[in-house]
């Protein structure tokens, strides 16, 4: 979790939705000024030195003699802005090619420091320091560098609107000590984005330390205003940094990537016969066009994916089911493609052969292109009930553009572009989103897209879709005022019934929404029982276009968070639910409960019980769904992650599934570059045919295994050896292996 991410527990999400009469009058009657809600804050000059460290944790050159140091004086949560449980001290110094950061941080029982050594961005559970930069001073985004005692690395963009994973190439160290632990950082200018210059730049800054004990204590360089849900407004000011260059910032990242795959010739009897051989040389290029605007672009590129997906049921789902992207090529500077609607979702792209993108931010201006050439196109059908989905063997060409405009402070305007073109189909979305911090309490957020769309004859035939060419949109308004202890917000959403975004993520059309909610937030200090109580209700509906009302209710919900990093969640609603025309109860209720006792255990049990309908026999059912969850770290290189999912549906005449899904990840470092892991996915269903309308197996099951052994020096030079196989089981057939593989990687960032 971010920095400033659990400053607040609110109820639910948030949900991208307001009045929009409502929401437009406001527009015309705020002036712009009311963004401007930064303090005054004197700079403090980074000094700047022409030697070099080495990145040991030593703290011994003669640059940390004459760096800048800052005190990270202020607990900010849970406590508010309450003196520092402990010292820790933060250092700055610059050179023409790297920013240099240091942190001491003193702690009075070092034996108590929560610290594995694991994997890069895999730390965040445990002691840390962050090093969080506005390089642009516009106080709309941050560049965070996280460090843990071990120096393993965590690194992430974080912005209002939303953020992403980032993988920059820099280094850190950390070190226990008898007084604490210290952290160094050497951070090139080549892989950060700022506004290069000769004269002296203002940078926004924070000191993050997390500091896990009885309670997850987060203290910051300065106090923070909870009536201003601008973080970055607040924040503390450097200055320096004149000449600072990225250098010629080119790096070139070869990759060679292997498989062999056996798969059973007549499943499940027949033996192995090879499926897939492939040795495939490919190259990603990356330029700084300027200090901040990089052009990427790859050749033949691994796009594969070592970090299997997390189960989800299949079974009884209304609508597709949502993956998140993991590769490395479409999440670097993806945060700037996030907008209200998911209009941009790149695993829509399953198989590129070759990329393209631009992206960075010049003054107030904030780019984003991409294009790819796919070999098949994966195409979702939506509707107001249900979705549909299909995979075409036809080559087609992706592309986005976005820009986005600063607006006063802390408030943007952007528009976007989606675009994906193949034999007689194309898709093509534009529209207009917005950000606005009207006052340091209040925010609105809006989006309009229109889309126009055809789809091969076939496919109108198969899945029903309009003939032709046929345009649709889609709107989003949300307004939220937002205080230390209350909270409201309004919202509404729209999308017509032709709507479609195909590079996107957007499995229900033809539909409105409305919501009101509210939440009030009592804040404690970190030595009670008790730091934050929320509580919090709201009122929702959806209608069909054609005026059905599809969902309707009350809402509620409950939230704690205590000793021992301990949190209790309640959540409720009562309401209807119209499906197939058919009306339905739809009252349940649900909660999670969760804490970390000590370094080497973490645990959480979700529940749900209530209504459900039964989407295959469209009928009511009530529902029980548990999901135990737990996290052992078995001393500072081995950890264990468990989870299970069992959900049960009965109707009238019994029992009609049982559905379990059983995952295990354990992984042992042999350093911070090093590791060995394996993943095993048990997937279990159970139903009573009888009381289906059509046919359906008894009893299906599967198994998915991967062992992985990783060698990584930085995100891009790695070393990837690996195996995985499939096993499917049904009626009369016993859990039979169907396919294996092997596979290697072998990548190399050359950085000039």
């Amino acid at each position: 979790m971010g920095h400033h991410a659990v400053i607040r527990a609110l109820g639910p999400p948030t949900r991208s939705k307001s009045i929009l009469p409502f929401l437009f009058l406001l527009l015309l009657w705020q002036p712009l000024a009311a963004q401007d809600t930064s303090t005054t804050k004197v700079p403090h000059r980074v000094p700047r030195v022409e030697s070099k460290i080495q990145v040991d944790a030593e703290l011994g050159e003669d640059v940390w003699q004459r760096a800048l140091v800052l005190e990270l004086g202020y607990e900010v949560y849970p406590s508010e802005n309450v003196q520092a449980p402990v010292r820790t001290e933060l250092l700055f110094a610059y050179s023409s090619t790297h920013l240099y950061a240091a942190f001491r941080a003193f702690d009075p029982d070092p034996s108590a420091i929560r610290a594995r050594i694991t994997d890069r961005d895999d730390m965040y559970n445990d002691d840390w320091v962050a090093l969080i930069l506005d390089t642009f001073n516009d106080e709309t985004r941050t560049f965070d560098f996280f460090c843990n005692p071990f120096g393993v690395q965590g690194d992430m963009i974080e912005s209002p609107t939303g953020g992403g994973e980032w993988d920059a190439i820099w280094d850190c160290a950390g070190k226990v000590t008898d007084r604490g632990y210290t952290v160094e950082m050497a951070i090139p200018f080549s892989s950060m984005r700022f506004q290069a210059s000769d004269e002296d730049q203002i940078w926004g800054v924070d000191g993050v330390r997390s500091y896990p004990r009885a309670v997850r204590h987060h203290i910051g360089m300065f106090p923070r205003d909870r009536n201003n849900n601008c973080y970055m407004c607040q924040a503390e000011k450097l200055i320096g940094f004149s000449g600072a260059s990225p250098g010629r910032n080119v790096e070139i990242d070869p990759t060679v990537y292997g498989l062999v795959t056996q798969e059973r010739e007549d499943f499940p009897s027949g033996g192995f016969v090879a499926d897939d051989k492939t040795l495939e040389p490919g190259v990603t290029a990356k330029w700084g066009v300027t200090p901040s605007l990089t052009l990427n672009a790859t050749v033949n590129p691994d796009f594969s994916n070592i970090e299997a997906d997390v189960a989800q049921l299949d079974i009884n789902t209304q609508f597709a089911l949502y993956y998140p992207e993991r590769r490395p090529f479409f999440l670097e500077g993806a945060s700037l493609f996030n907008t209200p609607f998911r209009a941009v979702h790149t695993r829509t792209m399953a198989d590129p052969i070759w990329g393209a993108k631009l992206s960075g931010k010049e003054s107030k201006n904030a780019i984003g292109f991409f294009t790819s050439h796919d070999e098949i196109t994966n195409l979702l059908f939506p509707a107001s009930q249900g979705s549909d989905m299909t995979s075409l063997p036809m080559k087609s060409v992706g592309t986005v553009a976005r820009y986005r405009r600063d607006v006063g402070r802390s408030s943007n305007l952007g528009l976007l572009f989606t675009g994906r073109e193949g034999s007689e189909y194309h898709n093509r979305v534009g529209g207009a989103d917005g950000f606005w911090k009207m006052t340091p309490k209040d925010q609105v957020r809006f989006q309009v897209l229109g889309s126009q769309t055809r789809y091969p004859a076939t496919v109108q035939a198969d899945y029903d879709q309009p003939s032709g060419s046929f345009i649709g949109g889609a709107y989003d308004a949300f307004y939220l005022h937002d205080t230390r202890n209350h909270d409201w917000y309004v919202a509404y959403r729209q999308v017509d019934r032709d709507f479609r975004s195909d590079l996107g993520f957007i499995p229900q059309v033809g539909y409105r929404t409305g919501a009101v909610g509210w939440g009030h937030t009592w804040n404690n200090d970190s030595d009670n029982w008790w730091n934050m109580l929320n509580f919090g209700s709201g009122l929702d509906g959806e209608w069909d276009l054609d005026g059905t009302n599809l969902t309707k209710g009350y809402s509620f919900w409950f939230n704690y968070a205590g000793l021992a990093q301990s949190f209790f969640d309640l959540r409720g609603t009562y309401g209807k639910q119209h499906y197939n025309g058919v009306d339905f109860d739809n009252r349940y209720i649900g909660g999670d409960f969760g804490f970390r006792p000590s370094a080497w255990l973490f645990f959480v049990i979700d529940a749900t019980y209530g209504d459900q309908i039964d989407y295959a026999n469209t009928r009511p059912g009530t529902r029980i769904r548990i999901e135990p969850y737990a996290e052992l770290n078995l001393g500072r290189r081995l950890a264990l992650t468990l989870n299970h999912t069992f959900e049960r549906l009965n109707v009238e005449g019994g029992k009609l599934y049982d559905a379990n899904i059983s995952q295990a990840r354990v992984m042992y470092c042999f350093s911070r570059r090093t590791f060995v892991r394996m993943i095993l996915q048990y997937q279990h269903y159970r139903r009573n045919p009888d009381l289906y309308l059509d046919a359906v197996d008894a009893r299906s099951n599967s198994l998915f295994t991967q062992f992985l052994f990783s060698y990584k020096i930085n995100p891009r030079t790695v070393l990837y050896l690996g195996y995985s196989d499939d096993h499917f089981g049904s009626d009369g057939v016993p859990l039979t292996q169907n396919n294996r593989t092997v596979f290697i990687k072998i990548g190399y960032a050359w950085v000039l």
